[in-house]
């Protein structure tokens, strides 16, 4: 079974839009944070993927708005990776607000690891993937 990996993360009052709720070009913010926590609390820094000479870029997300959040909402924001391939790795999403069972957002995301020097996509070193297969 794959884990998922959770943060907690304040809703802010300029994340709003003109309805009162979070934007939801916001989300995506929230789902790069989570994926960053995540990598860190691997031990997958940045100084790792500055010594490995790439990175990991979000090539395609798919989000799905289920019900709204605002300023002030601690949002519980989980990931895992769902599929780890070549030169791709897809992650899945949860947000929900904290202590409740309800779905607020449920996202796919596609990252590809590209080499930094050439912005094109590499297979996804060995050092990068272990932490992760090892986690589940």
């Amino acid at each position: 079974m794959i884990l998922p990996f959770t943060t907690e993360l304040r809703v802010r009052h300029y994340e709003m839009d003109a309805l009162g709720h979070v934007n939801n070009a916001v989300y995506q913010n929230y789902l790069e944070q989570v994926a960053i926590e995540h990598s860190e609390h691997l031990g997958l820094t940045l100084d790792v993927y500055r010594r490995l000479g790439g990175v990991f870029v979000m090539r395609r997300v798919e989000i799905e708005y289920l019900r709204p959040a605002i300023a002030g909402d601690i949002l519980a924001v989980s990931t895992w990776l769902q599929e780890v391939r070549g030169t791709r790795a897809v992650r899945r999403y949860e947000i929900r607000k904290q202590g409740e069972d309800h779905l607020l957002v449920t996202a796919e995301a596609l990252w590809v690891w590209v080499e930094v020097a050439t912005m094109r996509p590499r297979p996804i070193p060995p050092e990068i993937l272990t932490p992760f297969l090892d986690s589940r």
